[in-house]
């Protein structure tokens, strides 16, 4: 079974095990840290990643590997409970594996979420950042690397505008509404796992990034491919400042995502209220 099979293999289970996907579900990725976004989903129903055919399962703590279905304010959605990432030694394809299955399964709007690090100093440590843009710096890994699905998306996609307009509006003005501030800026995505020196931190910001994390990047180029709309939303779980750069372990950033994951909870509530 090849790689397009494997996914259509998996997007079939999962259509058959959470009794079809209904039209206009919105699907959502929880970074480290920040699975307590599943918590509002009501009557859920549960499905572990180990029982999906083909499905990669993540080895870091603070990603359950659970798919989670049902309804958030009267919206459909289906969660990605915990994902995979580069540094565990999976491929770009095995990380985008499960956005490419929810694609199949039907789902067309995916909100993408994880914890980052601050490298606008303006920003403030737990203030949710949404993002505009992204520089993908995973050392020239690309999901799209290698055969093209023409059925999945084109050879050659256009990149200018891979976080759809009017769900990053709809964000702004949802955190308006609760009176929460945003912030607004480029991901970077890096590799890992190893965190920044000063002088990466320094070249990072020097290259217009605002905040740094290790996920993110390859699943929103398979979802752009793919049609889908995609909204990203960076829970800051730190600060990096190259001149007072401070000792950052993983157990912090968990910690600190756990403690700002109200705000983003609130957010992404306020949205799913409102979308189309």
């Amino acid at each position: 079974m090849n790689y397009i099979e494997s996914v259509q293999h998996a997007a079939s289970y999962i259509q058959e095990k959470l009794d079809k996907i209904q039209a206009g579900t919105i699907a959502i990725v929880t970074g480290s840290g920040l699975g307590g976004l599943v918590d509002g989903i009501a009557a859920p129903e549960k499905l572990p990643y180990t029982q999906i055919p083909g499905f990669p399962v993540s080895t870091v703590q603070g990603h359950a590997g659970t798919l989670v279905q049902g309804h958030i304010e009267g919206t459909p959605v289906i969660a990605m409970d915990g994902r995979v990432h580069l540094y565990e030694g999976f491929s770009p394809r095995e990380v985008t594996f499960g956005v490419r299955a929810l694609h199949e399964a039907g789902v067309r709007t995916i909100i993408l979420t994880n914890a980052a690090g601050a490298l606008n100093p303006g920003f403030e440590v737990g203030t949710p950042m949404l993002i505009s843009d992204h520089i993908n710096f995973m050392v020239g890994m690309n999901p799209l690397r290698g055969t093209n699905n023409d059925a999945w998306g084109p050879r050659f996609p256009d990149m200018s505008c891979v976080y759809d307009v009017k769900l990053r509006t709809l964000a702004m003005q949802c955190a308006l509404k609760q009176g929460m501030r945003l912030e607004t800026g480029t991901y970077m995505g890096v590799m890992g796992p190893t965190l920044e020196t000063p002088a990466e931190t320094r070249m990072y910001r020097i290259m217009g990034a605002d905040a740094i994390g290790m996920s993110t990047v390859p699943e929103a180029i398979a979802a752009h491919h793919m049609g889908m709309r995609v909204l990203g939303l960076s829970c800051l779980t730190n600060k990096n400042l190259p001149d007072c750069i401070e000792e950052v372990t993983h157990e912090q950033v968990l910690e600190q995502a756990a403690r700002s994951s109200k705000a983003m909870t609130r957010l992404v509530l306020e949205i799913l209220k409102n979308l189309d």
